[in-house]
């Protein structure tokens, strides 16, 4: 019998293995406080992936830090009614789990469940982590991502740790030369084992930089858990709201000025500064928290109402401490531009808020990149870095 209209295996001459797309696992959620806010960056990045181009897994982590297969349905990913989406919402199971192989270059991934035989979900060739905050933004996801071999959008291990903790953030700062404003620092044991003296450091602080001052969780952002101190009579209120959230708080003096915020985006040939937005007074808020961010949705001015002198060095510090912290992929730098004209670094996020109306995209559209060009960059960027040492 003739063989020559049968089927060829991969194993015959001739037989052509048919081109996979690339799969984008994009991994959203979280054990931080900023869950929520990471569900809706989530939505936006889902929506704007090319499915002609990749294949794409949501994968959801929930809030006591399960990783639980989600449906792919961004529309449920949005604020809505000023109520905020989570992952235990959008998990297609309250008791299965997935699970990532740590055997490099296995890139596998499995989904299990009480009493079911685990089903094989395929293999992953990036994962575009769009998570905010603690226990995923700050070192600890992108360190199990170089254990299993899987190359990933955004920082690696140590600058996400870097650009996570703001203490160590403004101390790199400073080492390379980057002008960041007067703070101090009450560590755990500080608090725990003697408030009167810490108190007293702060007050100390505040003789010589002044009232009010900020005080911010150590290592959380979307401006959750600060409280703006006018005196002595609400500094530990403000300590314990801080400390809900992280056990380390800072202490950051009043700088009077403007908000000024850049966008910086790794290209072939380097990483490369957005133009600049203002983030101007919002009113009914104290400052820019959280609830003016998300919430009642403040926006800021883009570009920035700057000299042509003032763009040039706000977008040349934001590369310097893109480079500084050696970040990779992203990170949008926030700056004050003082009421003496000087620019100050005040932090820097390896994962800024991502939706289409978040301030880092809308730097970018101005600047000449779109949204979803703005995703395809990153997840191509990160195709063609190797995990591990580089």
């Amino acid at each position: 019998m003739s063989t020559e209209n049968l089927p060829q295996s991969p194993e015959q001459p001739g037989f052509e293995q048919p081109i996979r797309k690339p799969r984008v696992a994009v991994v959203f959620g979280g054990r931080s406080s900023e869950h929520e806010i990471s569900v809706v960056t989530a939505g936006a990045v889902l929506r704007a992936i090319d499915r002609s181009v990749y294949d794409v897994l949501p994968i959801g982590i929930t809030v006591d830090g399960r990783w639980a297969l989600t449906a792919d349905e961004p529309d449920r990913m949005a604020i809505t009614d000023r109520r905020l989406p989570s992952v235990d919402q959008l998990a297609e199971s309250t008791e299965g789990d997935v699970v990532l192989s740590v055997h490099p270059g296995s890139r596998e991934v499995v989904y299990t469940e009480p009493g079911s035989v685990p089903k094989a979900l395929g293999e992953v060739d990036v994962v575009f982590p769009v998570l905010h905050g603690p226990y995923g933004e700050d070192g600890t996801l992108q360190g199990l991502l170089e254990l299993a071999g899987v190359p990933y959008v955004g920082a690696g291990v140590l600058s996400s740790a870097v650009g996570q903790d703001k203490e160590y953030m403004k101390r790199v700062f400073t080492s390379f030369g980057l002008p960041v404003g007067p703070y101090t620092v009450i560590r755990p044991r500080e608090w725990e084992q003697d408030a009167s003296a810490a108190r007293k450091k702060i007050v100390d602080f505040t003789g010589d930089h002044g009232w009010p001052v900020f005080v911010k969780p150590a290592r959380a952002g979307s401006s959750i858990g600060i409280t703006k101190v006018d005196d002595l009579s609400g500094l530990d209120e403000a300590i314990e709201e801080a400390r809900r959230h992280d056990p380390k708080i800072l202490v950051e003096a009043l700088l009077r000025g403007r908000e000024i915020e850049c966008g910086v985006l790794e290209f072939e040939d380097g990483p490369r500064a957005s133009v600049p937005a203002e983030i101007p007074p919002v009113q009914s808020h104290d400052f820019y928290d959280f609830e003016a961010k998300y919430i009642d949705s403040a926006s800021g001015i883009v570009p920035a109402p700057l000299t042509e002198e003032q763009t040039a060095e706000v977008r040349r510090l934001a590369v310097a401490a893109f480079d500084a912290a050696s970040c990779e992929g992203l990170v949008r730098a926030d700056f004050f531009l003082t009421e003496d004209g000087e620019f100050v670094i005040n932090e820097i996020n390896t994962m800024p808020g991502f939706t289409p109306i978040s301030m880092y995209p809308r730097m970018w559209q101005e600047t000449g990149v779109g949204y979803a060009e703005l995703v395809d960059r990153l997840i191509q960027a990160a195709l063609r870095r190797s995990t591990g040492l580089r």
